[in-house]
């Protein structure tokens, strides 16, 4: 059975919650009136995909304890009987967000096959990850605060299906590296210095802006980011990174 986390209304993630997080009131209800092609299974998917979303804002803002059903409810401009309909409590709410932050961070990098070009595969999941950092930067908070409790409600996806996705992802990695494609490195390391190096500018985004005297991220210093990441860690493996046109 999962515990409830330590309140982290004083952790990272409720410390460095961005501006627009705080102005985000609840959101419009849809209306009643929809499409007769709209059916039930989309209403469905909508509805779960706000309650996340305005789930995602409230554990940032207030910490797992602060939290309340009725809170998120009211963000996600639902009735609270609705919410719980989708989950039975606010722990189950809570698993589901970091389930559905992590298969966004890797899913790219899932679909990887020996025969694939390294330096594409790697540059892709290098500019999706840092990309994701620009758009979700609280959900990468949110688990990096997670991590620093002691992984409370991760552990037993850590030790089982993350774990899975390293070795599986590492041994692609490894079949590059005995086919002679890319220089002999440790692919676990790899996946973890692609994992730190991303997050980094979500985690520590008040870091950089304070040290580059920024007031706020634009899309081309995330743009540099990803070019530099993607430069240095595949030059490191061996690789010529691939060039990005832009307009």
């Amino acid at each position: 059975m999962m515990k409830p986390s330590p309140d982290a209304s004083g952790s990272l993630a409720a410390v460095a919650v961005d501006r627009d997080v705080e102005a985000a009131g609840p959101s419009r209800k849809a209306s009643a009136k929809r499409p007769s092609k709209y059916r039930p299974s989309r209403i469905r998917e909508k509805n779960h995909e706000c309650i996340l979303a305005a789930a995602e804002q409230e554990f940032a803002l207030q910490g797992f304890q602060g939290t309340t059903i009725q809170k998120i409810a009211e963000r996600a401009g639902l009735p609270k009987s609705n919410v719980l309909y989708y989950f039975s409590n606010k722990q189950r709410i809570y698993h589901t967000l970091f389930e559905d932050i992590m298969q966004r961070w890797n899913n790219v990098f899932s679909e990887i096959k020996p025969e694939d070009d390294p330096a594409e595969a790697l540059a892709k999941f290098i500019r999706v990850k840092v990309e994701l950092s620009r758009t979700h930067p609280i959900a990468s908070r949110l688990f990096a605060t997670e991590i620093i409790q002691g992984a409370p409600f991760l552990k037993d996806h850590l030790r089982t299906n993350m774990r899975d996705w390293v070795r599986d992802r590492a041994q692609v990695i490894q079949q590059w590296i005995d086919a002679g494609r890319m220089t002999a490195v440790d692919p676990v390391q790899l996946i973890f210095l692609i994992w730190s190096s991303t997050q980094h500018y979500a985690d520590f985004q008040m870091q950089i802006l304070m040290v580059e005297n920024k007031a706020e991220y634009e899309q081309r210093d995330f743009d540099h980011a990803a070019d530099f990441l993607v430069g240095v860690i595949l030059r490191g493996c061996g690789l010529v990174p691939p060039s990005v046109p832009r307009a």
